[in-house]
Formats: C-alpha cells, sequence, structure tokens
C-alpha cells in the first residue's frame, strides 16, 4: 500500500491514470524500437530508478541524495537515449516534498536544469521520436517547473495548520484548567464561607440549648437560611458549569424580558456557526448577566440585543434605555461585570461599557483558526 501509493500519488492534482501511464511508458518507449540487448538493459534501468524512488521515502540524510542522484542520471539517460522524458515528474513530485529549503531549493535546480537541457539535447538526437510528442513534452517540462513549488507550499501549509491545531488544543486545554480554578474558587467562596458559619452557629446554638432556647432557635433558623443559601448559590453554580448555546440563551432571555413588560429587538442570527463550545458557552453567560442587570437594575422599558458574527471574532451588544450604570450600585452588582470580564479574559475576549443615557454593554470574542 505504501508502495503503490508513492509510485502513485493522489495529492499532485494530477489524475491517477496519468501517474499509472507514467509508470508504463518506459517499457513501451524500450519494446518499440529496441535490441533484446537493450530491452533487458533498459528494463533493469527502469526497475532500478523506481527502487531508487522508494528509497527516498525510506531513507534520512545523505542516503536520500544519493539516491536522487541516481535518479537524475537515470532520467537524463532514458531521455536522451529511448526518448523517455516522465521520469522527471517523479523526480519532481519528491522534491516538492523535501521540508528542508536549502536541500528543496538545491535539488530544484539541479532538476530543473538537467531535465530541460536533456530535452533540448533530445530533440537533436531523437528528433522524430521527440516531435510526436511535443504536447506531452511541454507538460513534463510544466510539471517540472511548477509542481516541486506547488508540492512545497503545500506540504508547508499543512504543517502550519497541523501546529495551528496544536496551538488550538493546548489553548482549550489551558481554557479548561483555568475554568477548573474559577469553579474551585467559586466553591470555595460560595460553600468554604457558608459551612463555616454553619459550623459555628451549630456550635453555638447546641451551647444555648439548656442556657437560653429562644437565643438557640434563632440560630438554628439562621442555619436554616444559610443552608437555603449555599444549596441556592450551588445550584447556580452548576447552572454556569452547563454549555449553553446563544441561541438557546435568547429563547430563555425573551421569555425573561416579556416577564418584566421591557420592549426588545433582536438583530442579527444567534445560531452562531463554527463557533468553539466554550468561547460560545461565555458569550451565553455573559448575555444572561447582562440581560438579568437590565431587568433587576436598570428601569428601562427598551432592550436591544445586537449579534454580530463577523470574520475572526463574534461582537454581541446589549443596549437599554435605563437609568444607566450608578455609582452607587451594590456589590453583587459589580461582581456581575467582574464575573463577566473574568469569564471573558478565558477565551481572550473584551468588555466594552457605555452609559448615559442607558447602558450598553458589548461583549467581543476572538475566534482562532477561524475562516
Amino acid at each position: 500500500m505504501q508502495i503503490g501509493y508513492q509510485l502513485i500519488p493522489k495529492n499532485t492534482g494530477l489524475s491517477i491514470f496519468i501517474w499509472i501511464v507514467f509508470c508504463l511508458l518506459p517499457f513501451y518507449f524500450i519494446i518499440i524500437n529496441s535490441s533484446p540487448l537493450e530491452i533487458v538493459f533498459g528494463i533493469i534501468t527502469i526497475v532500478l530508478f523506481f527502487a531508487a524512488y522508494q528509497l527516498n521515502f525510506i531513507k534520512k540524510g545523505w542516503t536520500v541524495y544519493v539516491s536522487v542522484a541516481i535518479e537524475m542520471v537515470i532520467n537524463v539517460g532514458m531521455t536522451l537515449y529511448f526518448g523517455y522524458v516522465y521520469f522527471s515528474l517523479f523526480l519532481a513530485f519528491f522534491i516538492g516534498n523535501i521540508q528542508n529549503r536549502v536541500g528543496f531549493i538545491t535539488l530544484y535546480i539541479i532538476h530543473l536544469v538537467t531535465s530541460i537541457t536533456s530535452v533540448l539535447v533530445g530533440f537533436f538526437i531523437q528528433t522524430e521520436t521527440f516531435l510526436t510528442q511535443i504536447p506531452f513534452i511541454i507538460i513534463t517540462v510544466v510539471g517540472v517547473i511548477l509542481l516541486p513549488i506547488s508540492m512545497y507550499n503545500r506540504n508547508k501549509r499543512a504543517h502550519l495548520e497541523s501546529q495551528l491545531a496544536d496551538a488550538n488544543k493546548k489553548i482549550a486545554e489551558l481554557l479548561i484548567i483555568e475554568e477548573r480554578e474559577r469553579i474551585a474558587r467559586d466553591l470555595h467562596d460560595t460553600l468554604g464561607q457558608k459551612l463555616s458559619l454553619i459550623r459555628l452557629k451549630s456550635d453555638l446554638a447546641e451551647k444555648l440549648m439548656t442556657k437560653n432556647p429562644d437565643r438557640a432557635t434563632k440560630e438554628i433558623q439562621d442555619i436554616n437560611q444559610t443552608a437555603k443559601t449555599a444549596l441556592n448559590e450551588v445550584r447556580d453554580l452548576v447552572s454556569m458549569m452547563k454549555r449553553t448555546k446563544v441561541k438557546e440563551e435568547i429563547v430563555r432571555i425573551k421569555h425573561m424580558l416579556e416577564l418584566a413588560e421591557i420592549d426588545y429587538k433582536i438583530i442579527g442570527d444567534p445560531d452562531l456557526k463554527e463557533v468553539p463550545t466554550f468561547s460560545e458557552h461565555v458569550l451565553s453567560m455573559c448575555l444572561k448577566e447582562a440581560i438579568t442587570n437590565v431587568v433587576k437594575h436598570s428601569q428601562a422599558t427598551k432592550c436591544e440585543i445586537v449579534i454580530e458574527q463577523l470574520k475572526g471574532e463574534i461582537k454581541i451588544k446589549v443596549k437599554d434605555n435605563g437609568i444607566g450604570i450608578q455609582k452607587n450600585w451594590k456589590q453583587s452588582d459589580g461582581n456581575g461585570i467582574k464575573g463577566m470580564k473574568e469569564r471573558l479574559e478565558f477565551v481572550n475576549g473584551q468588555l466594552d461599557i457605555e452609559s448615559n443615557p442607558g447602558t450598553t454593554l458589548q461583549f467581543q470574542v476572538p475566534l482562532v483558526g477561524y475562516q
């Protein structure tokens, strides 16, 4: 399978049948006008060429250049003696796969000079044979010029795309680590403080059971309320961890705005295309937080949501006609903005805020590797 693929490559832009013809033609050129001794010599030469050609894909280092030198000699000999010029295409394909820039340029120039020179000399030595295949010779010369460059650039692009894919994978892994650390911080802040408070109050209630039953009852009620608060916060945290699409969040947002009797307008398509799941989840959470602030604090009567998916980035703008951001905001409100900024930082995003009149929040998230 490997040998067949190397002799008949599939990614050169030429039909597989053309490559099969190139493999069979040397036997035809040898047999039609050659003596038995020349036929035997020619077949041995062809086998030697293809054997050396296979070594190109197996060996590394200086042995590759030795194999290529042998193939160039055979190519020139077959061109001048038998009028077969098409071995040069096999060499052109292999040279295009050389990643070393110096090695590629050196072999490309040598192959180009030897191939064109042997073709020109062949016209004087075997004029009649060469005249019958002028169109194919022109195609071969063009292939010798363009095929190595095309293959070299294609392989280089594939290598860069592979590196980009690896980089994106590492970025995704780092984002997961960052998200885990954020969840750990949220759990610590949510449960750690509440559980410590419950423990202190339960110890206090135990001591007051006999001395001051009324005070003990009050402490138990506080414990109950603190436990409910912690449970609600954990539920909110779990809901934040679920991956949510923007189009799904828009459905909930519409319902929320309708209940709050706020007129709304949604511009753009919420069904985002080719967006990483984590990035879309971050946008959904920020959008949810922004609309929650509009409903709870803005006193707005109108809200406009604009969704733009541009080449390489996504922008979501939330604009209301409310009272704007007030300096005397509660700490919890400030934490909402802070939370949005932290989430956007995970995906190299950005939050822009404008106020007066009303409030405009814009989330901007770049798309790495987006085409």
